[in-house]
């Protein structure tokens, strides 16, 4: 399936994810959910190092549900001329 691995790491691969619980890859997804923003957050604060944690989070909100969905859920920016 994947060209960079082995078909015999592949069957492996896959027989973990077959006999693991669906908590455990619930688990899993979260963590890697959680990690993602964290990269992401952090790449917002040197891209905008002068911006406030609540300013922080509304950019994250944009990148995760795209900026009319974040509007409509979180109002607008507070001044819209940060928002660039």
């Amino acid at each position: 399936m994947n060209r960079d691995t082995s078909p015999e790491v592949e069957e492996i691969l896959f027989a973990y994810w077959r006999d693991t619980p669906v908590w455990e890859k619930w688990q899993r997804m979260a963590e890697l959910n959680r990690a993602a923003r964290l990269l992401a957050l952090g790449g917002l604060r040197r891209r905008y190092p002068h911006a406030t944690e609540a300013e922080l989070r509304r950019r994250l909100a944009d990148l995760i549900l795209g900026p009319d969905l974040a509007a409509a859920a979180y109002g607008p920016f507070p001044t819209d001329a940060t928002h660039a």
